[in-house]
């Protein structure tokens, strides 16, 4: 499934994560900004992917800009997103 409008979960203030959804043409790109990048980086990213799949979702431009989340958190932000931009307009943007 591909959303059709942009959606965020989190905020920088929550000191975890911050994710925006936003529809794309191509399949998943994430753009990860993180203060853990070196020791965490790749773990963040696989659990922002396997969220997505999980969620069946395709054709969305991640941006995730994280404090130090821990992977339960991640999970929910993503899916919390993605449950926005599935049923609200432009309240989310």
């Amino acid at each position: 499934m591909n959303i059709e409008t942009s959606s965020r979960a989190g905020s920088m203030e929550s000191n975890d994560i911050l994710i925006m959804l936003h529809p794309s043409e191509n399949d998943i790109q994430i753009d990860l900004e993180s203060k853990v990048y070196l020791q965490y980086g790749p773990q963040i990213l696989k659990v922002i992917q396997q969220t997505l799949e999980e969620e069946d979702i395709h054709g969305v431009h991640v941006v995730a800009r994280d404090s130090g989340a821990l992977d339960y958190t991640i999970k929910s932000r993503v899916k919390t997103a993605v449950s926005r931009a599935k049923k609200a307009g432009p309240a989310y943007e």
